[in-house]
């Protein structure tokens, strides 16, 4: 029988069947997430819900809108929450897409579970407010630990790259040590090779976006997968701080990516490695370009200009803003001073600066480099 316990949440699932005719009659729960975070008192995001001993027809009867590819999911008619028939899964072939679903009104909520990676997902909340929790997932949130679910985890090597993104995430818990030896089989195994980059990737934003995405680094380098799902990239202690210190100063993904790369030989490839979008990668590749620039800044006006055009600071600012900020976390920056710069190069009208010279190509040139050099100076000043 499965572990009850009290609603954690008692504005979650209570009384949304009462209210809602798309659900009445429907054995339907919450589960994964949004019953953890109640649990962990956090702020919950979207809820998945799982609907026990129904079929395709009866949800399409209902109103529901069919989406899923593998299995059966729905859309809410109204909500647009997402609502799957409980499946089992088995294991038929490599890497994360090798597995044969099973759905059927005979699949019980407790079989749906066992299926799921860590204990903490594994958790369910019924119409009622309680919470079900055969696999004593509560007990994990209550220790702070992340472990697996059954011997299943090392087959799916997504797996992996969840638990080394919820270890970032919650920073607060420890990993099993069983559970660990199991990502390291998965790694063994050659499991973790069947990844595509495009996957790899939206988990690693989801880490690079937590609050302490360093952690997600460690976990894949210490299982072995990170010199296989991001190759050549150098990480360690010095890159886990400038990371932690992005957090701090609220960077954006591109930035964060760029700091995380920016030891690594080609950062720009392991960026298209990924499929990281183009913005990502271009602040990758241009990151230790700017690095090198300002180790060897002068304080010269020359110089500076010579940054802000090569940095293509005039017509992208900032884009070149932001990847000052970003060199803040490894050397002393003074990105005010820059912007001021930035600002007085910018100001030069090049237009009239052409005009003035005739329409003549080299001599606008020379031109708009003088006027250009003139702004900075006064505002050297």
């Amino acid at each position: 029988m499965p572990h009850t316990a009290p609603s954690a949440n008692p504005q979650g699932l209570q009384g949304a069947k009462g209210q809602d005719p798309a659900l009445q009659g429907l054995d339907v729960y919450i589960v994964g997430g949004a019953v953890r975070d109640a649990l962990l008192g956090r702020p919950a995001g979207d809820r998945d819900w799982v609907v026990v001993g129904a079929t395709p027809e009866q949800m399409a009867e209902r109103g529901f809108i069919p989406v899923g590819g593998d299995f059966p999911v729905f859309l809410h008619p109204r909500s647009k929450e997402e609502y799957a028939l409980a499946r089992t899964e088995r294991k038929s072939g490599r890497g994360y897409k090798g597995f044969t679903f099973h759905t059927g009104t005979d699949v019980t909520l407790e079989q749906d579970l066992q299926r799921r990676d860590l204990t903490v997902n594994a958790i369910a909340q019924a119409a009622d407010g309680r919470i079900i929790d055969p696999l004593n997932g509560c007990d994990d949130v209550k220790a702070r630990v992340l472990r697996h679910v059954g011997e299943a985890f090392c087959e799916d090597p997504v797996r992996l790259l969840r638990l080394a993104r919820f270890a970032a995430r919650f920073h607060d818990f420890s990993i099993a040590p069983e559970t660990l030896a199991l990502a390291r089989r998965l790694v063994q195994d050659g499991e973790v090779d069947a990844l595509v980059p495009e996957r790899v990737w939206q988990e690693v934003v989801k880490g690079l976006m937590t609050e302490r995405p360093a952690r997600m680094f460690e976990v894949l380098a210490q299982t072995g997968a990170l010199e296989r799902v991001m190759p050549d990239l150098v990480f360690d202690t010095e890159i886990a701080a400038q990371l932690h210190c992005a957090v701090q100063a609220h960077l954006s993904l591109a930035q964060r990516f760029a700091l995380l790369c920016h030891k690594t030989p080609s950062p720009e490839q392991l960026g298209r490695h990924v499929r990281a979008p183009s913005e990502c990668v271009d602040y990758a590749k241009l990151l230790p370009v700017l690095m090198q620039a300002l180790a060897e800044y002068d304080d010269e006006v020359d110089t500076s200009l010579d940054i802000i055009e090569r940095m293509d600071g005039l017509r992208k600012p900032q884009r070149l803003l932001d990847l000052l900020n970003a060199a803040v976390c490894i050397l002393p920056v003074d990105v005010a001073r820059w912007q001021r710069h930035l600002d007085a190069v910018r100001s030069v009208d090049a237009g009239a600066v052409a005009k003035a010279a005739g329409g003549k190509p080299d001599q606008i040139k020379a031109a708009l480099r003088l006027a250009r050099r003139e702004a900075l100076m006064r505002a050297c000043g």
